[in-house]
């Protein structure tokens, strides 16, 4: 448990609220939950989009569990973006609940323009870290740094500017940053609060002070990595099987979701987490669990999100290695990747930067495309 509060704390002092606009908070004074049940007993179904597919369960699981009607539907948060928007639009809401990892994107687009509103029921106050209540974070995801197992005995990287050295041209894999705004989102994140600790790692690797004409140490690494040709993706699966698959004599070293480690079991995947990577074995992004403010179904969306910050609702991701921000989860023994174990070594989100992340997207994409090297 001590690196899961480590976690946490990290994310505490992460604030949310620091220098943000508000989120339209709607905690109840009192919480009730059979008032909640018996109105949304007299409303209609209700859709929610996530970027998972385990959100069918959850909204299967939540239907069994209160007699209502939710379903699952699995949305690129890319597409949700779009779909949400247009819906609000529309005056004619499809998506009721809506669990987005773009926190940037919700925080410039959605929550200022009154397209969605963020709810935190009042029984979850004091179990939600104050930076993940406003807007509400349900969850945080991790990508993190791996290697074959079968293929090496421990993690053959030690330092993240190995990555920008000969041995690993062409051998290092993640998701294109040009289709995936967390990617670019990381970049920014690295800049802005990472920066000292990569310039740190450079001295530790090299024997020497960084000395680069890019505006920080962090944009000179990423530079080097973009143009040490690594292999860019469009999802995490194909990174899996390039780092992963067994049999293979000089595998991918890779970054990918958490959640793949569940190949090991499944495609009989050797993948592990490079545990000791200086400065540190991956990076964080949050999940927001936003409702729709034209919902025709209130009182079944907030039902919706209250049930996702338990534990009954949360399991299914949690099997994926994402975090609940409620603090009274343990996450299972038996989650795949072992993050719990190692979360204190991730790089956080902060996300009172979000919207400087948003807002720099295009410039960090452009650095990338004028550096990126197949």
């Amino acid at each position: 448990m001590r690196n899961r509060k480590n976690l946490l704390g990290m994310l505490m002092a992460t604030s949310l609220l620091a220098g943000l606009p508000t989120a339209g908070l709607h905690a109840e004074e009192a919480f009730d939950l059979d008032a909640l049940i018996a109105a949304a007993k007299q409303e209609k179904p209700i859709n929610v989009y996530d970027s998972t597919g385990k959100i069918v369960e959850m909204a299967d699981n939540f239907s069994a569990k209160y007699g209502l009607k939710a379903t699952g539907m699995k949305v690129s948060a890319n597409s949700q973006l779009e779909m949400i928007i247009r819906e609000n639009q529309a005056n004619n809401v499809q998506g009721d609940v809506v669990l987005i990892t773009d926190a940037p994107a919700a925080l410039a687009q959605l929550l200022p323009e009154g397209v969605v509103e963020s709810y935190l029921p009042a029984d979850m106050v004091g179990k939600i870290p104050g930076g993940l209540q406003n807007p509400l974070a349900i969850s945080t995801n991790a990508n993190v740094w791996a290697y074959n197992t079968e293929a090496y005995d421990k993690c053959p990287v030690s330092n993240i500017w190995e990555l920008t050295e000969p041995k690993w041209k062409g051998k290092v894999a993640f998701v294109d940053p040009l289709t995936k705004g967390s990617y670019t989102d990381w970049f920014n994140q690295l800049e802005t609060h990472g920066n000292d600790k990569v310039a740190a790692a450079y001295k530790v690797h090299f024997g020497k002070d960084i000395e680069t004409t890019e505006k920080s140490a962090a944009a000179a690494w990423i530079k080097a990595l973009a143009q040490n040709a690594p292999l860019v993706t469009d999802g995490d699966d194909p990174i899996a099987e390039a780092v992963g698959a067994a049999g293979q004599k000089e595998p991918f070293f890779g970054l990918l979701s958490s959640a793949k480690f569940r190949d090991n079991a499944d495609k009989g995947y050797k993948l592990g987490i490079c545990d000791d990577l200086d400065p540190w074995i991956g990076w964080t992004y949050i999940k927001l669990g936003l409702i729709a403010s034209k919902t025709q179904s209130p009182n079944t969306a907030k039902l919706f999100i209250n049930y996702i910050l338990t534990e009954e609702g949360i399991a299914p991701q949690m099997k994926d290695g994402k975090l609940p921000s409620n603090t009274d989860i343990k996450m299972p023994e038996n989650e795949p990747s072992g993050l719990a174990k190692v979360s204190d070594k991730l790089f956080g989100y902060d996300a009172a930067t979000g919207l400087d992340d948003f807002d720099r997207r295009e410039e960090w994409q452009d650095f990338w495309r004028v550096n990126y090297s197949k």
